[in-house]
């Protein structure tokens, strides 16, 4: 999430306390998941898997979000970073209940009244934590690379959800931010900085929306397909709107030399 500050050799005293302080934020975030995966036992009876996918995305939330906070360089969350994560833990709550659907448990009942719940208010959230950036005055580009990895990750769970009952094509949803972000990786000129686009944002939302319609299943299988493969024409025209910009527009930001604060 930005360049490399790496020290070479021990931690001076003084770093000490502001690595503590840095930790602390997602330290509280895993705690939270793992108390959201003990409710979800209660309540559901999520198994094995659902706990051992949620305990990794935990882990890994945690180590990700301490590393790009210290090399931020900031010694604790930003009031907006903290509403980001209760989205994340809300989607860690998501990502292991798929995780037992996709181990052979099929959602139905209270277990996809559960999914649907966690996924909503996870929709609900996005766009408070922006709203709280602006007004407290600490926006910065970590908060919004947080904020677009949330959202990421949560339609890419959904998807796979989804997927089951609808075909594996909707897996494509979830996928295609992450095939972009490899495609950028060999075509150097996928790495620009995109203007900034409500659209983008909009689309980005009904993707979230349908699958989470489809995943309610209060709809006919017809027009869940209809909703989720509208959905998906739609990430398909914004994408392809932005990689057009972004080649369009190759040459002036190649002579303007590299961008090496790429946020995705």
């Amino acid at each position: 999430m930005g360049p490399s500050d790496a020290h070479a050799g021990p931690m001076p005293a003084s770093g000490r306390p502001r690595a503590a302080a840095t930790a602390a934020g997602p330290a509280a975030g895993a705690a939270a998941q793992l108390l959201l995966l003990a409710l979800l036992t209660a309540a559901t009876g999520l198994g094995s898997p659902g706990w051992i996918a949620g305990s990794a995305y935990a882990v890994v939330l945690g180590g990700l979000l301490t590393r790009a906070l210290y090399r931020d360089g900031q010694r604790g969350m930003r009031p907006a970073d903290r509403v980001t994560l209760a989205r994340a833990v809300l989607v860690g709550g998501v990502t292991a209940l798929v995780a037992d659907e996709v181990t052979g448990r099929p959602l139905e009942g209270a277990v996809l009244g559960a999914l649907v719940v966690l996924a909503a208010a996870a929709l609900a959230l996005d766009g408070v934590d922006g709203l709280v950036a602006r007004r407290t005055g600490t926006t910065s580009r970590l908060g919004a690379r947080f904020d677009m990895e949330v959202d990421a990750f949560l339609i890419l769970v959904l998807s796979a959800h989804v997927a089951v009952h609808l075909g594996a094509w909707v897996v494509a949803i979830g996928a295609m931010r992450y095939a972009f972000a490899a495609a950028a990786a060999l075509a150097p000129w996928l790495r620009g900085d995109l203007p900034p686009s409500t659209a983008r944002k909009a689309v980005a939302v009904a993707q979230t929306g349908a699958l989470i319609a489809a995943a309610a299943d209060v709809v006919p299988h017809s027009v869940a397909t209809a909703v989720v493969a509208g959905a998906l024409a739609l990430l398909v025209w914004s994408f392809g709107r932005d990689v057009g910009w972004l080649w369009r527009t190759r040459s002036a930001r190649v002579r303007t030399g590299p961008d090496t604060n790429r946020e995705g």
